[in-house]
């Protein structure tokens, strides 16, 4: 029986890992390299090796209700885009809420993690540490959570640019950079433009000479101002849309599109990509479009080669005197601590059921929590891994077989590489929605709208029409919070509320007529009872976002 659960990190995956872990009567000890939690939203003056770093300037791209975490909304007065030290601050208030800080091992490594001999019976991990100190200790858990990250292994790809070992000025990775200290009146070339990419050029700009964007195939870039002000990421982010989406591709992939091109016309700008938006995670920037139209920044195609302080591109043109070469050229993953069995790859993927569990176990007992990319935030998809990970460990959710495990792994790798650009860098991609709804499912917390329309049509109408918190997988089953009704309906007032620090008196409005309601009501009890019907059939339907041929 699983008792004693190792949790490897003390990021936003880890905090929840433990949580969860807490809510199913499990005894977590959590092992975390550094002094604190916080993982990738603790910023370091200096980087530390191994371990994710980030920029002064970082804004986080979701908005607090998006990101939030199911059963603790974020306090109304933060900002709905937050600083990096704000996110720190809501994850120390999700730590002292849930009195998660004494099952926090600081300072300790995990070397390795193996199976024990009678691991076949027990399922049991042997877990060596190693103490900031140099000493090791080795335990035994009955199971293993995985929450280590992405962002900690810098992808310098020096071989593809010729010249570069002889080049005049400096170069480092995004990872090394926290400022635009030191940059002042310099040259700076920025390789690649991810948000890193776009983030950076727009930070070092405002003091350099020039800077330059080198891309090899463009990107779309939105903003995180939405339709009246509103967070974007809260625009187009309801049940109902996802089913839109579904039903008429083609249609919402070129409407999207033209209404990002009627913000600024990509192709114009020199950004526009290849592939359309909805298979390659756009470019989130308030400010890019402004310093290309001052000329503070100029994009550029890929570098071709380097010559002495000269950096030459594809189209033949060459930028001299070049000062500084920032590559944001991105990441790659690694878990040193796991047997090379357990790392065993899908595509680009990890060969991981769900992106959760490793197929091949006898026992169910190791879970990778928070691995995963999507157009969104990771954070309500890391709590969910966990939320059903803690529940598979104690036996209340089994797995397929390996056989049906192996066979949906393979059956989404491929749908993944049809619909998404994948790479070693961004090796998994899943659709917010569906595939929240997908584990919500083997949890058991996958809100029922039929069920709620009859029962709670405010409710309902919320949960169908609004954007999709994750409050919303608080509502029943396992692990239901009594606060989530109230978080749903309120989300709004936490969302306007930043702004309330100037209040302007709205004009007087005309009361909407019953009949607009009535009317409201009995189109969304339709699309409800069409959304549970045919919508959830799966979590990757081929038809949605698919590009046109």
């Amino acid at each position: 029986m699983v008792q004693k659960v190792a949790v490897i990190g003390a990021g936003i995956s880890g905090l929840t890992s433990i949580k969860a872990c807490l809510e199913e009567g499990l005894q977590p000890t959590c092992f975390e390299s550094s002094h604190d939690i916080g993982g990738l939203w603790r910023f370091k003056e200096k980087p530390e090796p191994e371990r994710a770093n980030i920029y002064q300037s970082v804004v986080i791209n979701s908005s607090k209700e998006y990101m939030s975490l199911s059963d603790f909304p974020p306090p109304a007065e933060l900002p709905n885009n937050m600083h990096h030290s704000e996110v720190l601050l809501y994850m120390r208030l999700y730590a002292q809420a849930f009195k998660l800080l004494q099952h926090i091992h600081f300072e300790t490594s995990v070397v390795s993690v193996r199976q024990t001999a009678d691991f076949a019976a027990t399922g049991q991990w042997e877990v060596e540490t190693e103490r900031r100190e140099g000493q090791r200790e080795t335990r035994v858990f009955d199971a293993v959570m995985v929450c280590t990250g992405h962002f900690t292994q810098p992808h310098l790809p020096l071989r593809d640019f010729p010249g570069i070992e002889s080049f005049e000025g400096r170069y480092f990775h995004s990872w090394d950079y926290r400022s635009a200290e030191g940059l002042q009146g310099k040259t700076v070339v920025v390789i690649g433009i991810g948000n890193s990419g776009g983030d950076i050029a727009v930070d070092i700009s405002r003091v350099a000479e020039k800077v330059y964007v080198s891309t090899r195939s463009g990107a779309w870039v939105i903003s995180r101002v939405g339709v009246r002000g509103i967070p974007a990421d809260l625009v187009g982010a309801s049940r109902m849309d996802v089913l839109i989406q579904r039903l008429f591709p083609l249609w919402s992939h070129r409407t999207l599109e033209r209404k990002l091109d009627q913000a600024f016309d990509h192709r114009l700008y020199g950004l526009k990509p290849k592939e359309s938006y909805f298979t390659k995670n756009p470019v989130v920037n308030d400010d890019l479009p402004a310093r290309i139209i001052s000329g503070r920044v100029q994009v550029k195609p890929n570098v071709k080669k380097f010559c002495g302080s000269s950096v030459v591109f594809d189209d033949g043109s060459i930028i001299g005197k070049v000062d500084v070469v920032v590559f944001a050229t991105g990441y790659n993953y690694s878990f040193p601590f796991l047997p090379p069995a357990l790392q065993a790859k899908c595509g680009y993927r990890l060969r991981l059921y769900k992106h959760v569990f490793p197929p091949a176990l006898t026992q169910p007992t190791l879970a990778v929590v928070g691995f995963i990319h999507v157009r969104g935030a990771i954070n309500p998809l890391a709590e969910m891994q966990a939320r059903w990970a803690t529940r598979v460990f104690k036996g209340l959710t089994n797995l397929p077989s390996e056989d049906t495990m192996i066979k949906e792994i393979e059956k989404d790798t491929a749908t993944m590489h049809e619909r998404f650009v994948l790479s070693d860098r961004n090796p998994v991609q899943v659709d917010y929605i569906p595939y929240l709804d997908s584990v919500a499912e083997e949890v058991g917390v996958r809100p029922n709208l039929l069920w709620l329309l009859l029962k709670d049509p405010r409710l309902a109408l919320q949960v169908f029409l609004g954007p999709c918190t994750p409050y919303q997988y608080r509502l029943t089953g396992p692990g239901q919070w009594a606060g989530a009704r109230q978080a749903i309906l309120t989300q709004w007032e936490r969302v306007l509320q930043p702004f309330r620090t100037r209040v302007v008196p709205e004009p007087e409005t005309r009361p909407s007529s019953r009949r607009s309601i009535v009317v409201i009501f009995s189109g969304a009890a339709l699309l409800c009872c069409f959304y549970n019907k045919h919508c959830l059939s799966s979590v990757f339907s081929p038809p949605l976002f698919r590009s046109p041929q």
